[in-house]
């Protein structure tokens, strides 16, 4: 991979990985598109980390004030975190039971193609549970619900922010706080999975770490602007509008890797 197909695959990452529409997906097809044979998933671990980042800085504050009342031992704060932590088991669970699985399948184009349709009928939901999610933060077993939405979105293809916040829409919590827990599960997420990763991470090249890098802050600076995009238009309850783009860029890219023969 050189610094160019590095600086584009963190643009892509950054962007999609808060909109709904799957960053995984993106980068398996980018890579396939491009012909980039990355080892495994650590350059999708390396940008995910870099989106981490633009989830710190656009929830600050909240996360200030949560990390606060946390030392303090304020009920509310304690509760939150707890239900984040219930939110991530899922994760951990299907990562320790089928993580060598899950890896594989970013070495699968077809399978991305075919996510990015299953994504779209994700999205499709909140086109009927939007309107009626009012409530407020989610309970322990909403939150939990989420969690299991989060692990199904190990699949390259499945749009993390899209299930999860498609998830909390149909257990009735409001899009802005639906979005907030999504995003602020996230950073466990992706702590523990770079944490995990960190081994392989120290093994690459300097010549990849300057591509790595590069695709690193290309994320990181673009995903901040994902983010605020995505919280806008979950206030319009338009989430239900991305299902046609992931449906057809899913089935021109599955049309496109049978005329190749490459499925």
């Amino acid at each position: 991979m050189n610094e160019l197909d590095a600086l584009l695959l963190g643009v892509v990452q950054g962007l999609t990985e808060f909109l709904p529409v799957s960053s995984s997906g993106h980068l398996v097809m980018l890579q396939t598109l491009l012909g980039i044979r990355e080892d495994g998933v650590i350059f999708e671990i390396t940008v995910h980390v870099a989106t981490l980042v633009s989830v710190l800085i656009f929830y600050r504050a909240r996360i200030a004030s949560l990390t606060t009342g946390v030392l303090r031992r304020e009920p509310d704060a304690v509760r939150y975190l707890a239900k984040l932590v219930v939110a991530t088991l899922p994760v951990v669970v299907v990562v320790l039971l089928a993580g060598d699985f899950v890896e594989a399948q970013f070495d699968s184009p077809s399978m991305a193609g075919f996510c990015l349709i299953i994504t779209g009928l994700i999205l499709w939901t909140t086109r009927a549970t939007s309107p009626r999610a009012t409530g407020g933060e989610p309970s322990f077993r909403a939150a939990l619900l989420i969690g299991c939405a989060q692990a199904f979105a190990l699949l390259p293809g499945i749009s993390r922010s899209g299930s999860t916040v498609a998830m909390a829409l149909a257990l009735g919590v409001r899009p802005v706080q639906a979005a907030e827990f999504s995003f602020l599960m996230s950073v466990i997420a992706i702590t523990g999975a770079a944490l995990r990763a960190a081994p392989d991470l120290a093994l690459v090249s300097a010549d990849s770490g300057l591509s790595y890098a590069i695709g690193g802050v290309a994320a990181g600076v673009s995903g901040v602007g994902a983010i605020w995009l995505f919280v806008r238009m979950l206030e319009n309850r338009a989430l239900h509008r991305y299902a046609y783009y992931t449906w057809g860029l899913g089935s021109l890219f599955l049309i496109w890797l049978t005329a190749t023969g490459q499925i």
